[in-house]
């Protein structure tokens, strides 16, 4: 049985609004996108043969999805553009300031993480498992211990130099 896209769209959406967010710096480029994704999701819902998989597919699809957009914008521009900051609301504004730059300085990071690790670690902040992470990836989960271990040593270094 198909899930039912409404709720998959209102379960995900801010989700994959965060993912969307990780490839595409440019505001109007990245709302784009999450659209793309979306609708994307939605009508790739047909194929899903677990309902138990469904976060895994829905980031997979998100995932490919993202991977066109950004292969298209490099074929259009001739080189990736960055993503914009993804702020936390909180109620304190300094507490709320200090989250804002603490999240954009990772994110910052993350996108200057070669795909792979930036893919692992965007889904590790979406607290999503190994074995999510690598059905969603199509990839081993000894794999994906591997990238998250290399990009988290390459983020410690990132973030100790800024």
């Amino acid at each position: 049985m198909t899930p039912d896209a409404d709720e998959v769209v209102r379960e995900f959406a801010p989700a994959l609004a965060r993912i969307a967010a990780s490839y595409e710096r440019d505001p109007a480029l990245r709302d784009e996108l999450l659209q793309e994704v979306l609708i994307a999701v939605v009508s790739s819902l047909p194929r899903l043969k677990q309902a138990g998989s469904l976060k895994p597919f829905v980031f997979r699809v998100a995932h490919n999805r993202c991977l066109t957009h950004v292969t298209q914008r490099m074929r259009e521009s001739g080189k990736q553009e960055p993503l914009d900051e993804v702020a936390a609301k909180t109620p304190d504004q300094e507490q709320a300031l200090i989250e804002r730059e603490r999240s954009h300085r990772l994110l910052e990071a993350i996108r200057q993480l070669a795909l792979p690790y930036r893919q692992v670690m965007t889904l590790i902040l979406e607290d999503m498992s190994y074995d999510e992470i690598a059905e969603a990836l199509a990839i081993s989960v000894a794999n994906v211990g591997v990238r998250v271990n290399r990009a988290k040593q390459q983020l410690k270094v990132l973030l100790n130099h800024e």
